[in-house]
């Protein structure tokens, strides 16, 4: 624990211009990123007596170790800078909302020939019309499906779309009347992007007009006798307003609002957004949140609104969002909404009306939600904590294991032979950290020397780090002195508490005697034997047997297995590569570049082999002693089998024979 007093900075080194800060611990990670109007107030503040501290602030300063500032010409540059770098860096100590599912949307892609209309999930296109989000995918197919009888637009695939333009066949949704088959010539690119309009026109709330032209040609048919086409009128009328009932009215019209509600406990929030567009809610999402930093409301509306319009594109910033309580920073946010949405942005409190009873339904849905989380979350969180606890104690370390790193090595008969590393936090899998490594082929299967190898490179890394930020230096006591840091977090910046490697004693012993090598002793390690479950420790002769029922032995499988998969993906992906290259993987010093530049050159293995050294010199990067050891190696390897004609049962010299009747 660090005492904040020994990295205060003096006040006048503070400047008084608004600015974003950074909080780091020991090993240069950011724990912590905040803004200010005022850097110097804002900063001092964390350094005043720790017992008149948040809790939840105190904890901070005293893991953080240092503290970093950029000054900013105004509060909007130190909102967007403050957003940035919580995304980049994704602080510890900073509120993050783990949204509870990825929201699909319904797309139109205006930005194609033939716009189609779909469910789309990630991030906004250029170019594509949006609704929603919706809460379920089948939610939007029920209304495109009902639409699509009066607006035939485009749904299938680029696959489809090109499969049956070149057959001259429409798909079944052009049969039944549902596409108005573009791919075919049925309709103009004219005609049918004017039906893609309608549609978004309908589905933007301009549902009056529409509605009202339809019942005039329903009557017109009617009076002039044609009953089929007033028939099928009919039918359109009705299909509209069954998909019109599906987004309940619950504004007037043309109003396009964003609603976002919070329910809050001392531990946790949640948030809730309804997005409400033409007046009807197209769509509903959700975040939660642990309170790990002192927040109130007020922050955590702040924080929602960075999330929610931080990566949206302009049209997803709607005319007014309203909000439970105005941010402190309620006009500079208010300026940066205006910004991304290119035009004036209402941001305020509902007072009375239809806005108010809506507000009060979407906190109803956030405190619902919260309570929901919380039930859910019980058993895992305390599951999570009384596994690492059992490790800890089993292990007999000073502490809980925070953070797990596992080694597995993967090969096939001694060939491809790497290696993976996966990295657990809190008991969670921090996928983001994970590393894979190529490891030197030994004589015979050896994954103890193996896994003596990759420690050592991921701990020799770690040590590199700390020797560029000047927190470690070599035996003489010499160094280069701290490099200037961008701040950007290292590949293997942060020491585990605990090192699994798959195996029993030999590999165990493997890792604990790598580790000794670079001196760390501060690293505990243990192995997984697969066959009995058994935790092998260095230097013991029996192992370490946990219950079946352990949780802590649940995690401890959990992890060596999902390090056993990520070693075996990599490895078949790499074996993979390297069997389509085929003869060219025997040719010694031949890279993986210069053997796709040789099959991009000669489009084939069959084709090379027939090209001369000065042919292959051509090829960009080849010299000629490197073309004469191709030549050999091609020369030397196993021509394919011949074909031969099933019929006569005659060798087929001729390419153009090979699949002949006779």
């Amino acid at each position: 624990m660090a005492d904040p007093s020994s990295y205060r900075p003096q006040p006048g080194q503070i400047p008084e211009s608004p600015g974003v800060y950074k909080f780091r611990d020991e090993h240069r990670r950011v724990i912590y990123v905040g803004k200010a109007k005022s850097l110097r107030q804002r900063v001092a503040s964390y350094f005043q007596d720790v017992a008149n501290l948040h809790p939840r602030t105190a904890t901070m300063v005293t893991t953080a170790a240092s503290v970093e500032w950029t000054v900013v010409s105004t509060e909007v540059e130190a909102l967007q800078l403050e957003y940035s770098w919580i995304k980049e860096f994704d602080p510890r100590f900073n509120v993050k909302y783990r949204d509870d599912k990825s929201y699909p949307s319904l797309a139109v892609t205006m930005n194609e020939e033939y716009p189609r209309v779909q469910v789309m999930r990630g991030p906004k296109k250029k170019g594509v019309r949006y609704f929603g989000p919706y809460g379920h995918a089948w939610a939007i197919r029920e209304t495109v499906d009902l639409m699509l009888r009066v607006f035939p637009v485009r749904t299938c695939s680029a696959g489809v779309f090109k499969r049956s333009a070149q057959i001259g066949r429409p798909c079944l949704l052009g049969y039944i009347g549902k596409c108005s088959a573009p791919c075919v010539g049925r309709v103009t690119p004219e005609e049918h992007r004017e039906l893609a309009e309608d549609f978004c026109d309908f589905m933007a709330g301009r549902t009056g007009t529409y509605l009202s032209r339809l019942e005039a040609q329903m009557h017109e048919a009617a009076e002039e006798m044609e009953y089929e086409k007033a028939a099928r009128l009919r039918d359109d009328i009705g299909a509209l307003r069954r998909a019109m009932e599906k987004n309940a009215v619950v504004l007037a019209d043309a109003t396009d609002a964003d609603l976002i509600a919070v329910a809050e406990d001392e531990l946790e929030a949640a948030v809730q957004i309804f997005h409400v567009r033409g007046g009807r809610v197209r769509g509903q999402r959700g975040w939660v949140t642990d309170k790990v930093e002192a927040v109130d409301t007020a922050g955590l509306v702040e924080h929602a609104l960075q999330q929610l319009y931080g990566e949206e594109s302009g049209e997803s910033v709607p005319k007014e969002v309203l909000v439970p309580v105005l941010p402190e920073d309620a006009p500079t946010l208010g300026q940066w909404l205006a910004g991304r949405r290119g035009s004036q942005v209402s941001l305020r409190i509902p007072q009375r009306g239809d806005k108010k009873a809506l507000m009060e339904t979407v906190h109803r849905n956030a405190q619902q939600s919260l309570a929901l989380h919380k039930t859910k979350r019980a058993a895992d969180l305390t599951t999570r904590s009384r596994a690492l606890e059992e490790i800890a104690e089993a292990l007999e370390l000073d502490g809980a294991p925070l953070r797990i790193e596992c080694f597995d090595i993967s090969h096939l008969q001694g060939d491809d032979v790497v290696a993976s590393m996966v990295v657990f936090e809190d008991g969670l899998a921090r996928k983001s950290e994970y590393r894979r490594f190529q490891i030197k082929s030994f004589e015979g299967q050896d994954d103890v020397r193996s896994m003596h190898e990759v420690v050592s490179r991921r701990f020799r890394r770690y040590l590199q780090e700390k020797l560029k930020t000047g927190e470690w230096s070599p035996e003489d006591g010499e160094t280069d002195g701290p490099e200037e840091d961008d701040g950007r977090p290292k590949r293997f910046a942060y020491p585990p508490q605990l090192v699994v490697v798959d195996g029993g004693r030999p590999q165990v012993t493997a890792a604990k005697r790598a580790l000794e090598e670079l001196g760390i002793d501060d690293v505990a390690v243990c192995g997984l034997a697969k066959r009995l479950e058994e935790v092998w420790l260095p230097g013991e002769d029996d192992p370490v047997v946990l219950p079946r029922t352990s949780e802590g032995l649940y995690l401890l499988q959990r992890v060596r297995d999902e390090a056993h998969r990520f070693a075996i993906q990599y490895q078949r992906n790499k074996r993979g590569k390297r069997f389509k290259a085929g003869p060219l993987d025997e040719v010694p010093g031949l890279g993986e570049s210069r053997k796709q530049a040789l099959i991009k050159h000669f489009g084939s293995v069959k084709k090379l082999r027939q090209a001369t050294i000065d042919q292959i010199c051509e090829v960009p990067g080849i010299g000629r002693k490197t073309a004469e050891t191709v030549a050999a190696a091609l020369a030397q390897a196993v021509p394919a089998r011949p074909a031969v004609n099933m019929a006569t049962g005659e060798i087929i010299e001729d390419e153009s024979e090979r699949g002949t009747t006779p």
